[in-house]
């Protein structure tokens, strides 16, 4: 075939090795496991990171999350009286701190279905640093299978979605109602283009922070579907905004559930609980030694939650709700209780726009809880409004202040926005990087 010109062969073979390769190129990138299988994780870093080193064996990347806060609750000098009378003093902060910090080292080992990711995350705060991870095998885009450190499920905002929230943390409600991270196995996957599932089953509501001896033989349960009918998907990692600016309505439904009997976690006699997830709605420890009556410890406990979720992206508008049902019951006490089960509820809306695309995001949300009234609980809300400034061009570099107005909150924790009791305002300030 080539004995003409040399010239003519050489460009004719230049024409098929160039088309060749370019074949070979896009069978590469639009392979659908390339494309689909980072996104299979709840809590991969997805389409972040850098490389470290990738070999036949296996993959590496390193990726990361910090944030330095200012907060100040206020007013400085506050108490509150709980639901049994009792005074309490409020001990508001302000201060600033390089408030959390995550390095997230994942990848793949022998196969690109054998996921894992190491994690290390340290709250000065908080004085905590915990190293946690995960591995898994994705057997099939609709059933993949994982067992380290997770949530069980029972709010949206659990699922994946840090950090992007339209502020650094949770809104009250839902800092309230949600489970914590423990040692976990679950199951997840899109069983249709769109509608995704996990179920999961854990050690308790959260593991963080104490040992394996204090742990029971209970095990939490928890399951999550959410469905995105009308584009698929709802921004990286679920995102709380509307960066991208859809210009198809994008939609997502989710409902979620979970069950655990709660143990108080402490080894001795102390009237302080080292069970720190489950609070009543007065913001006290329900296994602190008179939470429910004078001198009486409650020592295990069910707690059992229910959530519906909404949200809404259109042209840079954001819109999410979320709806909660708290049952705590089946308590196993030292001495009587007035009330043999609480059942607490309540609900946040936040809304978000881009007066500036990409550039400048403002918000405002609400939440309230509704404490059980039968049980002698009062109710609890806020309302807040923020910004969001962007000064490069991406969603993972921003500077974030809001203005919380609290009445009661039921939530304390040095981690998020609220101390207990609070009754005032809450200022913060943060700049926060991700990669």
């Amino acid at each position: 075939m080539f004995h003409g010109n040399s010239s003519m062969q050489v460009a004719v073979l230049f024409i098929v090795s160039s088309a060749l390769t370019a074949t070979i190129a896009r069978a590469q990138t639009s392979n659908p496991d390339q494309e689909e299988r980072p996104s299979w994780g709840a809590l991969d870093a997805t389409g972040s990171g850098f490389l470290i080193g990738r070999t036949e064996f296996g993959e590496m990347t390193l990726s990361g999350y910090a944030v330095i806060r200012y907060i100040n609750q206020l007013p400085a000098t506050q108490t509150f009286v709980d639901h049994l009378g009792n005074l309490n003093v409020i001990d508001p902060r302000n201060d600033i701190q390089f408030h959390r910090a995550m390095l997230h080292f994942r990848g793949w080992l022998f196969s690109p279905k054998v996921r894992y990711q190491i994690t290390v995350w340290s709250v000065l705060s908080t004085n905590q640093t915990t190293l946690y991870g995960f591995a898994g095998y994705q057997f099939h885009k609709k059933f993949n299978a994982y067992a380290g450190v997770n949530t069980i499920g029972g709010s949206r905002t659990v699922m994946g979605s840090h950090p992007f929230w339209l502020a650094n943390d949770r809104v009250m409600a839902d800092e309230f109602f949600r489970p914590g991270f423990t040692g976990a196995a679950w199951v997840n996957g899109e069983l249709s283009p769109g509608f995704w599932y996990q179920v999961a089953a854990g050690n308790s509501l959260s593991q963080l922070g104490f040992t394996a001896k204090q742990l029971t033989r209970d095990i939490a349960t928890g399951a999550t579907v959410w469905w995105m009918p009308t584009t698929k998907e709802f921004g990286p990692n679920g995102s709380f905004d509307d960066w991208e600016s859809h210009e198809r309505v994008a939609t997502r439904f989710g409902v979620s559930s979970y069950r655990s009997r709660e143990n108080r976690f402490n080894q001795n006699a102390s009237p302080t609980a080292d069970n720190y997830q489950v609070r009543l709605a007065d913001s006290v420890l329900l296994f602190n030694t008179g939470a429910l009556a004078p001198g009486v410890t409650v020592n295990f406990a069910v707690v059992r939650g229910a959530s519906v979720d909404a949200g809404l992206k259109y042209r840079g508008v954001f819109l999410q709700t979320e709806i909660y049902h708290r049952w705590l019951y089946d308590f196993d006490a030292d001495g009587p209780l007035p009330s043999s089960s609480i059942h607490d509820h309540g609900f946040y809306l936040q809304g978000a726009f881009y007066p500036i695309a990409k550039k400048l995001e403002l918000y405002g949300a609400t939440s309230w809880i509704y404490g059980d009234s039968r049980a002698g609980f009062s109710n609890s809300h806020e309302y807040l409004q923020g910004l969001n400034y962007y000064p490069v061009n991406t969603r993972n570099v921003r500077f974030n202040t809001q203005v919380i107005e609290v009445d009661r909150s039921p939530v304390s924790s040095l981690f998020g926005f609220y101390v207990g009791g609070q009754k005032g305002t809450t200022l913060s300030s943060a700049f926060s990087i991700y990669f």
